[in-house]
């Protein structure tokens, strides 16, 4: 006697392994949109750090450009597309750029008197890139999210040395 498996039984393990392909189909999207996010926020941290010296830059170039014997921060981001001490067009920076992470503006890194001196994003999202960045970015190394990666320029204090004093003092740089 041969056993012939009944219409509904092969109907039910149809629909048991029916089942089964959903729950895998249902995983492998998972994995495949954990892998799409993860490469959409290495690539928006490529631009984050590209954009952040793009703003380094444009401020550093900003306080290299004296205006009489001073050099001077600017106030606003804004001063680096059109500087304000010149009658004439000076840019240090084509165009303002948005926070990557964000998609919106950039947090201001300021000075004590309140000079814009750098940016960083405001998302709290943790950095893939721990370590092996340029020498200008190493201070950006193990930060825990990106609201840590500040893109800022501080100017080097100048020192001068007196005729009479071996000892150099600090000279001032007014702001």
């Amino acid at each position: 006697m041969v056993y012939k498996p009944s219409e509904s039984s092969q109907r039910g393990a149809i629909l048991l392994l029916l089942l089964v392909m959903v729950v895998i189909l249902g995983l492998a999207t998972s994995l495949a949109g954990q892998s799409w996010r993860s490469t959409m926020q290495r690539a928006r941290e490529a631009e984050l750090l590209w954009r952040g010296q793009q703003y380094q830059q444009a401020i550093s170039s900003y306080y290299a450009v004296k205006h009489g014997s001073q050099q001077m921060l600017p106030a606003k981001l804004e001063d680096l597309l059109r500087d304000p001490r010149f009658p004439n067009v000076v840019r240090h920076l084509r165009k303002l750029y948005n926070d990557p992470m964000t998609g919106e503006d950039w947090e201001l890194v300021t000075d004590p008197a309140e000079r814009v001196i750098g940016v960083r994003s405001s998302s709290e999202l943790e950095p893939f890139q721990q370590d092996g960045f340029p020498k200008e970015l190493e201070k950006l190394q193990g930060k825990g999210s990106y609201r840590e990666w500040e893109f800022a320029f501080v100017p080097a204090k100048t020192t001068t040395t007196s005729k009479t004093s071996a000892t150099p003092a600090p000279k001032s740089v007014t702001q």
